[in-house]
């Protein structure tokens, strides 16, 4: 609300109305709103791995933090150097703590090139449930993060916010929004 002080505090110069879009202005520049919300950040742990004999199982060490973000059953992608257009499912299958990190092998979907045994991985871990907006919302000026918060149908103001983690899709807001807010992305 205009007279919360805190949520004042955060705006951007004395720009109170913000920018007013018609309709059909607002569809030519195909703007989707996205509700703030709790939701899961998802992060990618990338990593190198070897490939066993088989062809099916790749290993790697993951240092921490990473480590402690990677359980069984998370889902992971990966590919050879050698052949990047040629991604591989695969899943988690086991992890073994280690001085600063862990082992994790992976069972890929399918058997693996028989020319690579070097691979990168990608495992997708979930850091937390957070207050988050979608990433593509976001506007960077300098060292400042803004996002455009629909005031009233048409009308959209700029918001100077506080981010945390970044994930894959989404970042984290620690503060400039309120669960429910409308962003512009």
């Amino acid at each position: 609300p205009e007279s919360d002080p805190a949520r004042a505090r955060y705006r951007i110069g004395d720009n109170r109305k913000g920018t007013a879009l018609s309709d059909s202005q607002a569809s030519d520049l195909t703007l989707t709103l996205n509700e703030v919300s709790v939701r899961p950040i998802q992060t990618w742990v990338r990593t190198a791995a070897r490939i066993d004999k088989t062809g099916k199982v790749l290993s790697a060490y993951v240092q921490s933090p990473e480590a402690g973000f990677v359980k069984v059953g998370q889902r992971v992608r990966a590919f050879s150097p050698e052949s990047k257009s040629s991604m591989f499912q695969a899943w988690v299958t086991k992890v073994v703590p280690q001085t600063g990190g862990a082992r994790v092998d992976v069972t890929l979907s399918s058997t693996g090139h028989p020319d690579s045994s070097n691979y990168v991985m990608e495992i997708v871990t979930v850091r937390g449930e957070f207050l988050s907006i979608p990433n593509e919302a976001i506007i960077e000026e300098g060292t400042k993060h803004v996002v455009y918060v629909q005031h009233q149908a048409g009308q959209y103001v700029p918001v100077e916010i506080q981010t945390g983690i970044q994930g894959e899709l989404f970042t984290a807001v620690e503060k400039g929004l309120m669960e429910g807010e409308q962003v512009v992305s």
